[in-house]
């Protein structure tokens, strides 16, 4: 028996069967290729088949067996079981069958070009020799699906050597090999592309435990580890800066060929590299979590998934093969010419219509994944095309996420509100939290000075404290100033800070000498470029654009009017925002949702397309059909302008195709074409449509304004 590995075949289905012989249509395993001869014979190994033959490109496999021995269920089941490997190669190897196309195209052009130097008596034996694999190709073709566009071709190719047209036959089958080879590579091109966002395996890593650096494998490293990473090296993890500053080359994951300056606070992504300077980080997302991990799943996903789109090309493409064999059919009859008939079948729609269609996704999707949009599948391309109504969580999202220094308001004469900011960043700068480092990054931008102080006692979910001058200083909630630490709020300091609190700020409040020395007020910051996108989005379709929040409802007031919004909900609970986009579903929307917190997870798998900032939650990022690597929410714009232009491409196509096949088979009927020159134009024209589908994902993108 022949030993179980793992199979290179992912799905396997009974396309027809009988009595000791059964035909399976299957699918290959993503990253891997078939070497079809080799697989046959594996297959033909196993215990009771008698025979075996597969055609890779109807991927039909066909079996002939003791129905004593086995059934085809034990085969299906042998088969998925890898007991049948033989054909299994890598992807990298798949250059053999390149090889071979190419050595078919060489071969069949030779005979194009030396058939009139053959003997009148041997060139007929030489056409049918080189139709041969033709002809197999068409027979399985036959009995696996009925008749198709490879049927059409092979008819051609017989009713031209059947009237000793030699030079028509040998041209046809020269022109086929030559559109197979470019086709196949055309598709395998945009594969390629899509593979080429792949990160490599990091190796080795260092990481520092207990102060001491140590160079461990990447697999090893943990959640919370603290990752070393120096000049000209691979960052392995998704985290967060914890020292140090770099120039990080960003340009595999964002798209941006400028570096970018890293300090702490600032996010890292695994598959930047960093050009000068060293960073310590702590990890937040290592092995499959990591974006670069991410987009390798994404990858295998899309090279599979199927759109509405392309599954309606293939199928109007099968359902007119069988008008072009009555058009041919009938031309004959009429004219009686086999020549006009030959001629007819060697246009059809089918290469052009299945094939363009999924290398103009793979195209956009390559595309967007070098600018940091991560598209999970050529139906999130559809579906985002087709959005009209774009939903906003707002923290996160249409805000920055990052608080800023709003207000430093200091109560004691003896300090102004600079001093106060420098004292709270003097402790806080120890502390990795949202408000510290707000209070660290107010201070620097301001070149404020250090205070010296003792050992910072970090009191979890209340603040930091330590001791300056002798006395004990507390920065922090006020629950942790005013009734942990006992320092008192005068009535009139409560009114300063309720108003602070109406206008929807976050206080930090400082006790000093065990008196309250002052509170500085944060605020979510708008983004700079949310206004611009939300504009954006309205020129490329979208009739609405809606807010949703947990916020005050004056907070929301003032964002919506500040972006322009036509409609917001505020003081929402979590399952508040899925039930909201419900309903609107329910009236028609087709709603684009974007989000980046955990209870937002619900909405975005609800919403016709969920979308999921940079730095969302895993929940978030693992219910979103797209997920952004790069903190901008112009992404969302730039990803809705890539889906309408990658749609409007393959319409174009679509049109293409129709109206060039449909003129050469006109013409052909007519007899104004010979079956030469019908395969040079429709092999022409389908490799052309193939082209512009393939160079449509980068102009999509090209035309979108620099972020």
């Amino acid at each position: 028996m022949i030993p179980a590995t793992v199979s290179p075949i992912a799905e396997l289905t009974v396309a027809h069967r009988l009595r000791g012989r059964v035909r399976f249509r299957f699918r290959v395993t993503s990253g891997q290729a078939l070497d079809g001869r080799a697989f046959a014979r594996g297959v033909e190994n196993l215990s009771g088949v008698h025979a075996a033959r597969i055609n890779a490109r109807a991927r039909s496999l066909l079996i002939e067996f003791d129905a004593e021995a086995t059934d085809p269920e034990r085969l299906r089941h042998d088969i998925l079981a890898g007991r049948a490997d033989a054909g299994t190669r890598s992807i990298p190897d798949a250059r053999d069958a390149r090889i071979r196309e190419l050595a078919g195209v060489i071969a069949s052009g030779a005979l194009l070009v030396g058939s009139g130097a053959l003997p009148p008596g041997l060139r007929t034996p030489a056409t049918l020799a080189a139709s041969m694999p033709l002809y197999a190709e068409a027979m399985d073709d036959l009995f696996a699906e009925g008749i198709n566009s490879h049927v059409l071709e092979a008819l051609a190719v017989a009713i031209s050597t059947a009237s000793r047209d030699h030079g028509a036959a040998n041209t046809t089958i020269f022109m086929l090999a030559l559109g197979e080879y470019l086709e196949n590579s055309i598709a395998r091109r945009s594969d390629d592309m899509l593979r080429k966002l792949l990160r490599p395996d990091t190796g080795l890593v260092w990481i520092e435990v207990d102060g001491v650096e140590t160079q461990v494998a990447a697999a090893e490293v943990g959640v919370g580890a603290t990752v070393i990473v120096g000049a000209g090296a691979t960052i392995p993890v998704d985290g967060t800066v914890l020292s140090g500053e770099a120039m990080v080359n960003e340009a595999a994951m964002t798209g941006e060929s400028v570096p970018i300056s890293r300090a702490r606070g600032d996010p890292v992504l695994s598959g930047t590299v960093i050009e000068e300077g060293r960073l310590r980080i702590y990890a937040e997302h290592v092995g499959r979590g990591t974006a670069a991990a991410r987009i390798a799943d994404y990858v295998e996903q899309s090279l599979t998934a199927k759109s509405n789109t392309q599954l309606a090309a293939s199928k109007l493409a099968d359902h007119l093969v069988p008008g072009v064999l009555g058009l041919a059919g009938a031309s004959w009859l009429i004219a009686g010419d086999w020549q006009r008939a030959a001629a007819v079948l060697q246009a059809d729609y089918s290469c052009a219509l299945k094939l363009a269609t999924p290398v103009a996704f793979k195209s956009a999707m390559f595309q967007a994944g070098k600018r940091g949009i991560l598209i999970k599948g050529a139906d999130v391309l559809e579906r985002l095309a087709e959005a009209d109504t774009f939903v906003f969580d707002k923290t996160g999202t249409l805000t920055t996420g990052r608080l800023a220094v709003t207000d430093s308001i200091a109560f004691d004469r003896h300090y102004t509100a600079d001093d106060l900011i420098d004292l709270a960043a003097s402790v806080e700068e120890h502390y990795f939290h949202p408000l510290a480092l707000a209070v660290v990054e107010a201070a620097r931008q301001h070149h404020g000075r250090h205070f010296d102080h003792k050992e910072v006692q970090f009191i979890a979910a209340h603040g930091v404290a330590s001791v300056i001058d002798g006395r004990r200083i507390v920065v922090g909630s006020r629950h942790f100033v005013e009734d942990d630490e006992g320092v008192p709020i005068s009535a009139a300091r409560r009114k300063r800070i309720e108003r602070l609190f109406r206008e929807g700020k976050t206080l930090l409040y400082i006790g000093y000498g065990g008196r309250l020395l002052g509170v500085i007020a944060l605020k979510d910051r708008l983004r700079e470029t949310g206004a611009a996108t939300l504009a954006r989005l309205r020129a490329l379709g979208a009739k609405r654009l809606v807010m949703l929040t947990g916020d005050h409802r004056e907070r929301a007031t003032e964002i919506a009017r500040e972006l322009g919004l036509d409609a917001f909900h505020a003081e929402l609970l979590p399952h508040q925002k899925a039930e909201i986009v419900a309903d609107m579903k329910a009236a028609g929307a087709k709603i684009a949702f974007v989000g980046d917190g955990i209870n937002d997870a619900p909405a975005l798998a609800s919403a016709h397309v969920g979308i999921a900032m940079a730095q969302g939650a895993d929940l978030a990022r693992l219910t979103s059909d797209i997920a952004l690597l790069e903190d901008g929410i112009e992404r969302v714009a730039e990803a809705k302008a890539l889906a309408n232009a990658t749609l409007k491409r393959i319409d174009t196509n679509y049109r293409l195709t129709i109206g060039a096949n449909s003129a050469i088979l006109g013409a052909a009927a007519l007899g104004w074409l010979s079956p030469v020159l019908a395969s040079l134009l429709h092999n022409g024209t389908t490799i052309g449509i193939l082209l512009n589908a393939l160079r449509g994902g980068a102009e999509a993108t090209s035309t979108s304004p620099t972020t």
